[in-house]
C-alpha cells in the first residue's frame, strides 16, 4: 500500500460513517426525484454535476482540516504536478469521503488529462438502469447516474486553482468492466484568494 493510500485509509478511519445501504438508497432517491422533476437525462446530469460541485468545494476544507489534525499536512499532500494531484484525489480524497479505493492512469502525452478508475462505486449499489428495449430505456441510457462524482472532483480541484472538465466515460451500470472518470485540465487559475486582504 502506498503512503497516499495509507493516508487515505487513516483519514477514512477518522471520518464519521453512514450506513452504506442508506447512503446508496438516499442518493437513488435524489436521482429519481431529479428524473421526475426534469424528465431530460441531460438536464439531470447537469443538476447532479452542479450539486457535486458544491460538495467538492466544501470537501477541500474538510480534507485539509482533517489532514492537518492528523499531522499529515502539507508535506504529505504537496502537489507540484497534475499527476501528484490526481494521486491525492484518487487515493486519499475518494477513500476519505467514500471509502473506495481508486486508481489513476491514462495520462495524456502533455500530462494535462488523466482517468480515475473505480472498481466499486457505492452510489450504484442496488441500481439497475432500464435496458434500451424498455419503454423510455433509450432515453434513460443517457443518464450518467454517478455524475455527482464528476462535480465533486471539479469543485474540489477548483478550490486549489485547477479548472477541469470531468466526464464519465465508462460505467459499470452500462455494462463496462470499470467506472472511469476522465479529468481534463483546462486552466490553472490565478490565486486571487488574498487580494481582498492586501494592505494598501
Amino acid at each position: 500500500m502506498t503512503s497516499k493510500a495509507q493516508a487515505g485509509a487513516a483519514l477514512w478511519a477518522k471520518m464519521p460513517k453512514a450506513n452504506t445501504e442508506l447512503f446508496a438508497l438516499t442518493y437513488g432517491s435524489l436521482v429519481t426525484e431529479l428524473v421526475r422533476d426534469y424528465e431530460d437525462p441531460i438536464e439531470v446530469n447537469a443538476q447532479l454535476d452542479r450539486i457535486g460541485h458544491s460538495i467538492g468545494v466544501r470537501c477541500v476544507d474538510e480534507f485539509l482540516s482533517k489532514a492537518d489534525v492528523s499531522g499529515m499536512g502539507e508535506r504529505m499532500f504537496a502537489c507540484s504536478t497534475l499527476r501528484d494531484t490526481a494521486e491525492v484525489v484518487a487515493k486519499v480524497g475518494l477513500k476519505m469521503f467514500l471509502g473506495v479505493t481508486a486508481e489513476v492512469g491514462g495520462f495524456s502525452q502533455d500530462q494535462k488529462s488523466f482517468s480515475v478508475y473505480l472498481q466499486d462505486n457505492p452510489l450504484s449499489t442496488f441500481v439497475e438502469l432500464p435496458s434500451e428495449s424498455a419503454q423510455g430505456g433509450d432515453d434513460l441510457r443517457r443518464l450518467k447516474y454517478s455524475q455527482i462524482l464528476c462535480g465533486v472532483i471539479r469543485g474540489a480541484l477548483e478550490q486549489v486553482n485547477l479548472k477541469v472538465e470531468c466526464n464519465i466515460v465508462r460505467d459499470t451500470l452500462k455494462g463496462d468492466e470499470v467506472n472511469e472518470i476522465r479529468v481534463d485540465l483546462k486552466e490553472v487559475l490565478a490565486d486571487g484568494a488574498g487580494d481582498d486582504y492586501k494592505e494598501e
